[in-house]
């Protein structure tokens, strides 16, 4: 049976939707010595998913740099506190690796973030927006894109909090660390229906067209 996709999923059917969360293993790197650790771990795996969080301002002024830098691995996901570690070496070998592909979302807004901590050259990095787009898909953001293709909801109750706390709560570290992971499997079931064909693209107009319908 092929798999319903929407040109463009009606947001008001979010909150009906179960909530995903990551289950694997969370770690908050601190250190140089840590960041060396975890990007070893995470140069060797085979796929990674990356994000990034910024403290918000909700006053006019210039915007605050990354405060977080996110990569997951299907099982661990490790959180980079860049607000404490900046651009240190390891990060810089991360973000600049050329083997590991490395799955986001506005990738080109992230790195330009990014690279106001210090320059770096841009390594292998794959934006999901870019191949939405060729399967028909017209929605952008990771909570429709996920309920979209998964049916699950990914909550943004912590999007809006502070990145830059002494200490991350744990409803934080499982926010960033879902939308890292969560990359993973989006791109995974895309470059699965890009190969078979397995899914059927709902038009929003027949959506629309339906409602008038019913109407």
């Amino acid at each position: 049976m092929k798999k319903t996709i929407y040109q463009k999923f009606d947001k008001t059917q979010i909150g009906t939707l179960p909530r995903v969360l990551f289950e694997g293993r969370v770690n908050v790197v601190l250190t140089e010595s840590e960041a060396q650790k975890a990007v070893d771990y995470l140069l060797a795996q085979p796929l990674l998913g990356i994000d990034t969080e910024t403290r918000p301002t909700f006053r006019k002024g210039p915007m605050r740099n990354v405060a977080l830098l996110q990569v997951s691995s299907h099982e661990v996901c490790f959180l980079f506190r860049l607000c404490q570690l900046g651009l240190s070496p390891s990060v810089k070998r991360l973000l600049e690796d050329t083997t590991v592909p490395k799955v986001g979302l506005s990738l080109t807004d992230d790195l330009h973030q990014l690279s106001r901590l210090g320059d770096f050259n841009r390594g292998f990095f794959i934006d999901l927006q870019d191949h939405v787009k060729e399967i028909g898909v017209e929605d952008m953001s990771l909570q429709k894109l996920y309920a979209n293709f998964f049916g699950q909801k990914i909550s943004k109750r912590q999007q809006l909090s502070n990145w830059e706390a002494d200490i991350l709560n744990d409803k934080q570290k499982l926010y960033a660390a879902t939308d890292a992971w969560a990359c993973i499997l989006l791109y995974e079931e895309l470059m699965r229906l890009k190969t078979t064909n397995d899914y059927i693209l709902i038009q929003h107009e027949e959506i629309q067209g339906d409602t008038a319908t019913k109407g």
